[in-house]
């Protein structure tokens, strides 16, 4: 993945490359009087399907979870 940087004023001519470069996983950074003024890059977008009981013990929560925390949490106390 790389970084590719445009002049705002050059945008309007170049949107399909700007599309394609993005596509591929390139940032854009758009400059703006030569500063860099926005970042343009691809939503990373693959949503994978949960699959119930895939970590099946895997995690355990202790029986005390719920209980209150004792004062010496609360007052910095060891």
């Amino acid at each position: 993945m790389a970084t590719k940087i445009i002049a705002a004023d050059d945008m309007q001519a170049k949107i399909p490359d700007i599309l394609a470069l993005i596509s591929k996983g390139d940032d854009i950074i758009i400059e703006k009087d030569s500063r860099p003024f926005a970042k343009l890059t691809a939503i990373s977008g693959a949503v994978r399907k949960r699959i119930p009981g895939l970590n099946r013990g895997e995690i355990w929560v202790s029986d005390d979870f719920d209980e209150p925390l004792p004062d010496e949490f609360w007052l910095g106390e060891k």
